[in-house]
């Protein structure tokens, strides 16, 4: 059974050593892992964490090396790889990223308070984050910024560097030692080795290109790596790799085909969503990413928000604004609470919820139909299998606000 992702990104709390994985590399496990490469003239690091995880993480690594860094890196943009590079950063030190780094930063700073909204709704329940947290670090100050490829060498090891835009931003890239044959593919494929791709995350983001994610795959297969290195842990053998990475590759590229080819047959998406599976032999795990949003994510990424389904698509009135003439038409919120239990009864918990949603909205304190969301919520939570995190952390959150509002009578 895989690791669940809470325990994944817990599991360097605490007072521990970083770990020794050969060839005078180290690794500090943090929410995303962090990465020093030791060198006779001087240390990589491969990122720094998030601001409140740095002093731990430097503090492991000085523990190891007594070398000086010379170059820092960010496998991507987001804060648990990029927040703590002040802390290591001193004068000399080169800091090197993909030429789309300085955009993927800029969004997220400028989105902070959205973000962080959404990420406490679903990491909040399990990852030990305080207020100060929140604060914005200042901005990595690059040195080098390359578009495809950067090479150099350090202590007489040679380092290059891959665009792989693929990845969980568009400034992706993989760090390739090609004397060890060692890769870091940092959250390129995602938290875990071998499931299906995250091309949409809950918490939000940019929709990550199924086409791009396919491309950056190959190019780490045809580097032939023996360690394959990601955000949270170590692979060893270039056979397993290949034919891991392969199934993968593959995966997305199937559900990208019958996508595609439903579009063009004049499939809706909801159609799409329900129908599209992995065949037996693609079968992957969906811990993190799901294949119903992965199929919505193509869909989306292709030809946008308008579905041709309803003139108000284009327009700033959502269903919700004729959600009272639906109560007054049904002659209160009764009856729309009883046709909601009936949809439950009959395991149609989406059909339940729409309607709870209407009397919500009308009534919250609504005892009777918080009752009926809640048990549609327990239907979707069991049928979910409890896989996917985020949409166990979704439902969960949910599920104790309607417990509450049940409770509250």
């Amino acid at each position: 059974m895989a690791q669940s992702l809470d325990s994944l990104v817990n599991q360097g709390k605490g007072d521990q050593d970083a770990v020794d994985l050969g060839d005078g590399i180290f690794m500090s496990r943090n929410i995303a892992n962090s990465y020093l490469v030791t060198t006779p003239d001087g240390d990589l690091l491969i990122n720094t964490g998030t601001d409140f995880e740095a002093a731990q993480i430097k503090a492991r690594f000085d523990r190891v090396s007594s070398g000086p860094l010379r170059v820092i890196t960010f496998t991507q943009g987001h804060p648990d790889h990029v927040g703590g590079w002040s802390l290591f950063h001193e004068p000399g030190v080169q800091m090197i990223a993909q030429a789309n780094h300085s955009d993927v930063r800029e969004y997220w700073r400028r989105l902070h308070p959205f973000y962080a909204r959404r990420i406490m709704t679903l990491w909040g329940a399990f990852v030990d984050v305080d207020a100060t947290s929140m604060e914005l670090p200042p901005e990595p100050v690059l040195t080098t910024s390359f578009i495809d490829s950067h090479a150099f060498e350090l202590g007489g090891r040679r380092f290059e560097l891959h665009s792989t835009p693929g990845g969980e931003t568009t400034d992706a890239l993989v760090v390739w030692l090609p004397e060890h044959r060692t890769v870091f593919i940092g959250n390129l494929m995602g938290p875990f080795f071998g499931h299906v791709p995250n091309l949409y995350t809950l918490r939000g983001d940019k929709i990550r290109s199924a086409m791009a994610f396919i491309r950056s795959i190959d190019r780490v297969i045809a580097l032939g790596p023996e360690t394959l290195i990601n955000g949270h842990d170590v692979f060893r053998g270039s056979d397993a790799i290949r034919q891991t990475m392969t199934t993968v590759r593959d995966a997305t590229k199937y559900l990208r085909d019958r996508t595609i080819e439903g579009m063009n047959a004049g499939a809706d998406l909801w159609t799409l969503m329900q129908e599209i599976t992995l065949p037996s032999s693609l079968a992957l795990p969906q811990v993190h990413g799901k294949v119903p949003w992965i199929v919505r994510a193509i869909w989306e990424e292709h030809v946008g928000w308008f579905r041709y389904e309803s003139t108000t698509e284009l327009y700033d009135a959502p269903p919700s604004t004729v959600w009272p003439d639906i109560v007054d038409l049904a002659g209160g919120t009764a009856a729309l609470t009883e046709r909601a239990r009936t949809h439950a009864d009959q395991g149609r918990a989406l059909q339940a919820l729409h309607l709870t949603d209407i009397v919500l909205a009308h009534s919250p304190g609504d005892t009777d139909a918080a009752r009926v969301k809640h048990a549609a919520l327990e239907q979707l939570l069991a049928a979910s299998g409890r896989e996917n995190f985020s949409e166990v952390q979704w439902l969960e959150q949910e599920i104790k606000k309607t417990t509450d509002d049940a409770e509250s009578e």
